[in-house]
């Protein structure tokens, strides 16, 4: 029997499939509520991140934050929307081994409120966004699924890219999901599939991960019933804390899901699936 390639997943310890030493990962909307759970994992299993957001200030702060707890960071302030600035970043970068896009500008407006400027904004930041920023960083994914074989792109959609809002869980017009909100997510989605499609070949593998209910603690302490109906919308009862996407994550991001692209991962606590 031949020996087994030590790349694959087979081959490897099962804590190893999801290391990330030596390799380089760009998180957009990094000082979210999100991002910020998911820079903390990326790092944890020791890549190096770069952290991407529009206030340089509050992202100079989380930096700060992660170098003091010991991880290799690096912060990149800049409009992901703003093509031209994405390029320029991208164009300095030799390797990225991991791109997650996961930032979104989105002002919520009940629908007799919404404009066209509203859709296009919210398109322009999570869907050709995306698009700009894998283009622009394809050399530097290129390069780095040559030197290591794989490099991964992880598009955060949402469960509302998949089903529509129960407006029975949404006592006021503020908290309902926006209407250009879901839709924009949907086409993050086969945008995902596209990406997929294309980079294929080159070994750069594009997912998506499609969270459910991870509302803000301020919103939980804000509004406790609209909290509790939410979460009892869910199979598990409950709401999703932001440390519960950092598995799902580096699944996708690590050696782990090597054999996976084109795909939506979703973690919603069973959501979509009643």
């Amino acid at each position: 029997m031949g020996r087994q390639d030590p790349a694959l997943p087979g081959t490897q310890s099962a804590q190893a499939m999801f290391r990330l030493n030596g390799r380089v990962a760009f998180v957009s909307g990094a000082s979210g509520n999100l991002g910020t759970a998911m820079t903390r994992a990326l790092a944890a299993a020791g890549a190096h991140v770069i952290v991407n957001a529009r206030d340089e200030a509050r992202l100079k702060s989380f930096e700060e934050v992660l170098r003091a707890d010991g991880f290799s960071v690096e912060r990149a302030a800049f409009d992901v929307a703003d093509a031209e600035q994405a390029r320029a970043f991208f164009a300095r970068r030799e390797r990225m081994d991991v791109l997650v896009n996961n930032a979104i500008s989105m002002t919520p407006k009940p629908i007799d409120r919404i404009e066209a400027s509203d859709f296009a904004l919210t398109y322009a930041s999570a869907v050709t966004a995306t698009f700009e920023i894998v283009r622009a960083a394809r050399p530097a994914l290129r390069a780095a699924a040559q030197a290591s074989g794989e490099a991964s792109i992880i598009n955060v959609a949402s469960m509302y890219g998949l089903v529509s809002p129960d407006a029975r869980l949404y006592s006021r017009p503020d908290q309902a999901s926006p209407f250009h909100y879901g839709p924009a997510k949907a086409a993050v989605l086969q945008l995902t599939r596209h990406l997929a499609a294309e980079l294929g070949p080159e070994n750069i593998r594009v997912n998506a991960l499609v969270p459910g209910p991870f509302p803000r603690l301020e919103t939980i302490e804000r509004d406790p019933e609209f909290a509790a109906r939410l979460a009892a919308r869910t199979m598990l009862g409950r709401l999703g804390t932001a440390e519960e996407m950092a598995g799902p994550l580096l699944f996708l991001a690590s050696h782990a899901s090597s054999f996976m692209t084109g795909q939506a991962l979703t973690v919603d606590g069973g959501w979509t699936a009643w």
